[in-house]
């Protein structure tokens, strides 16, 4: 019993760890955000997001026996998410406040507060747990798909640019710990979302060995004009940016044509010789 509770503080200690680095990974973002000024290029629902999952599951927590890793972990999230919408707001276009504002009024007032009031006023005791937990596991179930748009888009564009490696691999090695967590200490609503975000971990990284080199294929057209000759070279028409009578943008330059011809025809005698 005692070896069972060690190894599940362990693995929820070191999920605690992992995923207070994930928290910390946004902050390169943030700074660069604070050195523009300007929070132009990023979007605010990422933060929105995972302040209210974070809500959901300390929610959860409160009300669930002994869960004072996921009060902690989900805590400092709250912290942090919070932290960050308030750098983004106070840099953000009137636009992106805006929808910023909504997106806070629809999942973390609106949401947030009809989950509350309903397993509140409409459950009690062992129900209230089981059905935050559902919330829960649904939520964090849509979470750990949202990756799939990101993995639709490397193998779109063959490019990993917004998918760093180090995130991906620190996301799967979280969601490694808490389902050991949540399955040693028999909370499925941990542990079966956690399943799903391993899977999705490791098809990121896998996606990123395949594209993190892609090649570029160049092409390149050489003329050789000593080997088209004069004869070829009468058929080509050199133009060059100009406003003519008619209103055309180009006009054919006789004289570079003829030019063009004279030489050919010099290297055409030079070879016979």
């Amino acid at each position: 019993m005692a070896l069972h509770l060690t190894w599940v503080f362990g693995f929820g200690l070191l999920g605690n760890i992992i995923s207070c680095l994930v928290c910390l990974s946004p902050l390169p973002t943030f700074y660069q955000i604070c050195k523009k000024k300007t929070s132009e290029g990023f979007q605010s629902i990422p933060y929105v997001i995972a302040l209210f999952s974070a809500m959901l599951w300390l929610f959860y927590a409160i009300f669930k026996k002994d869960t004072i890793l996921l009060i902690t972990i989900n805590s400092f999230a709250v912290f942090m998410a919070i932290g960050y919408i308030v750098v983004y707001l106070f840099y953000a276009t009137k636009k992106d406040k805006i929808l910023t504002f909504k997106l806070l009024l629809l999942f973390n007032v609106f949401g947030l507060g009809l989950v509350c009031v309903l397993t509140l006023f409409l459950t009690q005791g062992h129900e209230r747990v089981q059905v935050l937990g559902w919330i829960c596991m649904i939520f964090s179930l849509c979470v750990f798909v949202a990756p799939l748009f990101i993995a639709r888009k490397v193998i779109k564009t063959k490019s990993v640019e917004f998918m760093p490696f180090s995130l991906s691999f620190f996301l799967t090695l979280s969601a490694f710990m808490w389902f050991f967590y949540g399955y040693l200490k028999k909370d499925q609503f941990v542990a079966i979302p956690n399943i799903l975000g391993f899977i999705f971990g490791l098809l990121q990284m896998l996606l990123y060995m395949i594209y993190r080199n892609p090649k570029k294929v160049i092409s390149e057209h050489v003329v050789d004009l000593e080997k088209l000759g004069p004869t070829i070279c009468s058929e080509i028409t050199i133009v060059i940016p100009k406003v003519n009578d008619s209103g055309n943008g180009f006009v054919e330059d006789q004289n570079a044509k003829g030019q063009a011809m004279e030489i050919m025809k010099a290297i055409d005698v030079v070879n016979k010789l």
